[in-house]
């Protein structure tokens, strides 16, 4: 219905199905900070396919490797999924994954 009545903008930047999880809204710089699967992506608020930015960010090899090993599904389980974006100051944004069971984090210029 909503697509039918023109009242929302599907975001078409992702045709990888990435299993989005962890949303950060930055209204002072007019954007949407989506965490997925392996990527993170900065979407502008009024329209969301308009200049997407996105950072490819996967786990380490050897640890997809060491997931694949410990009986794990390569495809669902052994990725670095984005599960934190938390503000750290008018710059940087604070970043966590999963890291193929290895979890890593970081920070993220907002330039």
């Amino acid at each position: 219905d909503l697509l039918l009545s023109n009242s929302c903008i599907p975001f078409l930047g992702s045709t990888e199905g990435l299993d989005f999880r962890t949303l950060l809204l930055d209204e002072e710089r007019g954007r949407l900070l989506v965490g997925a699967k392996d990527h993170i992506f900065l979407l502008n608020l009024v329209d969301v396919n308009k200049n997407v930015k996105k950072i490819y960010w996967p786990a380490a090899k050897e640890k997809v490797e060491l997931c694949k090993l410990a009986g794990k599904d390569a495809h669902t389980e052994c990725s670095n999924f984005i599960r934190v974006l938390q503000p750290y100051n008018r710059t940087h944004v604070y970043v966590c994954g999963t890291g193929a069971f290895h979890p890593l984090c970081g920070y993220i210029e907002l330039g």
